[in-house]
C-alpha cells in the first residue's frame, strides 16, 4: 500500500486531491450486509421480466448511439413525480452522484464554493474536490438537527455558490422541515446561490413529510435530486435524476458527456418506472422494519434517531467500533460512519432485521 501511495504521489496529481481517500464502503462476504443502504428486497418477478423485455429490445440497436435527450425517460420521470412537472424539468444521469457532480461542474468549480451541513453524505466533499470547488463544512446542532435560522445565518456568513441539503439526511436519517429549504434559498438570493435538496431517500419518509418538489415553482435556483437506487431497488442500474427549472437542465447539458445514459440504462429505468407499483410495494415493508429497529434499539437502552430513511442511525455505545466488530463476527455488516459512539444500519428484510437485532441484544447483554 505504501509503495502504491508513493507511486501515486509521484504523478502530477492536482494539489487538492493529494492525501484524499476514495469513497467506498467495505465490500465483505457476509450473511447479512446492511451497510450501504441498498434495498435488500429482490427485484419483483414482473419487474424483472419487464426489464428483460426492454433491454432485449434495446440490444437490437446497440450499434447506434442512444437517445441523447432520453426523452421517453424524462417524460416517465415527470409522470412519476407529479407536482405539475414536465419532461423539460427533468434530467437524469448515472446515479445521483453523477447528478451532483454535473451540478458542481456547472455551478461550482475553481473560485467557487459548496456549503453543506455536517455530518452528512460523505461524498459531498469528494465531489467538491473532484470539481475543484471549495468545500465549506457548515454546522449542525448538538443533536445533529438543523434549524432554518442557523442554516440561513451560515449561508449569509459564507456566501456559497452552491448549497447541498440532504433530506432525509445521511447518516442521521432525519428529514428537513420545508422552512429550512426556503430559509436557505432566501438567504442565498444575494449570492445567486444554487440550492440542491438531495432527496435520495424521500420515498421512505413518514406520511406527511414534505418534499422540496412542492417548493420548485418560482424558485429557478432550487434543484431536487432523487435516485432509483433505493426505493426502486435499482442500485446496480445507476440511475439518478433531478427536477428543477428547465434552464437548470440546459446548464448541465453544457457539461454532460456525449450520450452519457446508455440505451440499456434507459430501457431498465423505463421498465421500472412503468412497474413502480410493484417496486414501491416493498417500501412499506422496509419502513416497518426501520421502525422496528428504532423501537428495539430503544428497548435495549441505545439511542436511535427517528428516521425518514431506509436506515437507522444510533448511538449510546461506549465503543462503537467494538460493537461493529462484534456484529461482523456474527455475520452482520453495518456502517461505521466515523462518528464516535454511533453506527448506521440499513433496514433490510424481516429476516435480516431479526438477525441484526438478535446480534445486538446478545452484544448489549454481554455488556
Amino acid at each position: 500500500m505504501t509503495q502504491n501511495l508513493d507511486r501515486l504521489n509521484a504523478l502530477p496529481l492536482r494539489d487538492n486531491l493529494r492525501g484524499k481517500s476514495p469513497y467506498g464502503a467495505p465490500q465483505l462476504d457476509v450473511a447479512v450486509a446492511l451497510n450501504t443502504n441498498e434495498n435488500t428486497h429482490p427485484v419483483p418477478e414482473d419487474v424483472h421480466a419487464a426489464i428483460v423485455r426492454e433491454v432485449t429490445e434495446a440490444a437490437r440497436t446497440l450499434n447506434r448511439y442512444p437517445d441523447r435527450e432520453f426523452t421517453a425517460l424524462r417524460e416517465e420521470l415527470a409522470r412519476y413525480l407529479g407536482h405539475g412537472l414536465g419532461a423539460e424539468h427533468l434530467w437524469a444521469a448515472n446515479g445521483s452522484n453523477e447528478i451532483l457532480q454535473q451540478l458542481l461542474q456547472a455551478f461550482g468549480g475553481p473560485g467557487r464554493s459548496l456549503l453543506t451541513f455536517v455530518p452528512t453524505y460523505s461524498m459531498y466533499p469528494l465531489l467538491a474536490s473532484g470539481t475543484d470547488t471549495t468545500f465549506i463544512a457548515g454546522e449542525r446542532a448538538a443533536g445533529f438537527g438543523l434549524s432554518a435560522r442557523s442554516a440561513a445565518e451560515q449561508v449569509r456568513r459564507h456566501g456559497p455558490d452552491v448549497v447541498f441539503l440532504c433530506s432525509p439526511n445521511n447518516p442521521t436519517g432525519t428529514a428537513l422541515d420545508a422552512d429550512v429549504v426556503t430559509a436557505v434559498y432566501e438567504a442565498g438570493e444575494e449570492f445567486n446561490t444554487v440550492v440542491v435538496v438531495d432527496e435520495a431517500y424521500a420515498e421512505f419518509s413518514h406520511t406527511g413529510t414534505p418534499s422540496a418538489l412542492g417548493l420548485l415553482e418560482g424558485r429557478p435556483r432550487l434543484v431536487v435530486s432523487r435516485t432509483m437506487s433505493k426505493a426502486f431497488a435499482l442500485a446496480g442500474a445507476r440511475l439518478g435524476y433531478f427536477a428543477a427549472a428547465p434552464e437548470v437542465a440546459d446548464a448541465v447539458r453544457l457539461v454532460r458527456l456525449p450520450y452519457h445514459l446508455s440505451a440499456v440504462t434507459q430501457a431498465t429505468a423505463l421498465a421500472a418506472l412503468r412497474h413502480s407499483g410493484s417496486l414501491l410495494a416493498n417500501v412499506e415493508d422496509i419502513k416497518v422494519q426501520r421502525d422496528r429497529i428504532v423501537d428495539e434499539l430503544t428497548r435495549l437502552g441505545l439511542e436511535p434517531a427517528e428516521s425518514d430513511s431506509n436506515f437507522v442511525f444510533f448511538g449510546g455505545m461506549e465503543d462503537s467500533r467494538a460493537v461493529w466488530e462484534a456484529l461482523l463476527a456474527d455475520g452482520v455488516l453495518v456502517r461505521d460512519v466515523g462518528i464516535p459512539g454511533h453506527l448506521r444500519v440499513t433496514a433490510g428484510t424481516e429476516e435480516e432485521t431479526t438477525a441484526f437485532l438478535t446480534a445486538m441484544e446478545r452484544i448489549v447483554s454481554a455488556g
